[in-house]
């Protein structure tokens, strides 16, 4: 059995060779462009590029709005709060090591402004509950050096 104690120098970060449950993940490229969005999990923070000039919110980051074609962008932190837009839960075993349950793949559409979207995991709940249009917020996996945006059903307050 794999050792799940956590890091002694990141307490917050599983212990190396654990083996993940879910979904094989790889980490991603991390490029000057995306190092913000890929490492603002660590302090909770879902970090997204946003036009000064328009004031319109652009993923993936650009270096000049895709809108109005200004080169002023910058790194902003986004509510983390959107809706499943679409959805579809994948029953493939894509790693080999291991016993994959279905896993939901989505696309959530942030809340900051219509058809900014992110392609990623809804986790936290039966896949059979995920529903087009449910609530969602954002939830951070540690992986090697960056921290996945995934996503969970919102709870009432």
């Amino acid at each position: 059995m794999p050792d799940t104690s956590a890091r002694p120098d990141r307490p917050d970060r599983p212990a190396a060779g654990t083996r993940a449950v879910g979904p094989l993940r790889v980490p991603p490229r991390v490029t000057p462009l995306t190092r913000a969005f890929w490492t603002g999990g660590e302090r909770r923070a879902l970090l997204l590029a946003r036009c000064q000039a328009c004031r319109s919110w652009l993923h993936p980051a650009p270096q000049v709005c895709r809108v109005c074609l200004s080169r002023d962008v910058v790194t902003e932190q986004a509510s983390g709060r959107g809706t499943v837009a679409s959805f579809t839960v994948n029953h493939q075993q894509w790693n080999p090591a291991g016993q994959v349950e279905p896993y939901v793949v989505a696309m959530v559409e942030l809340v900051e402004q219509p058809a900014l979207r992110l392609i990623t995991n809804i986790v936290g709940c039966p896949v059979t509950d995920v529903r087009i249009g449910m609530p969602v917020r954002v939830v951070f996996e540690p992986l090697e050096d960056v921290w996945l945006p995934l996503f969970e059903p919102e709870r009432p307050a």
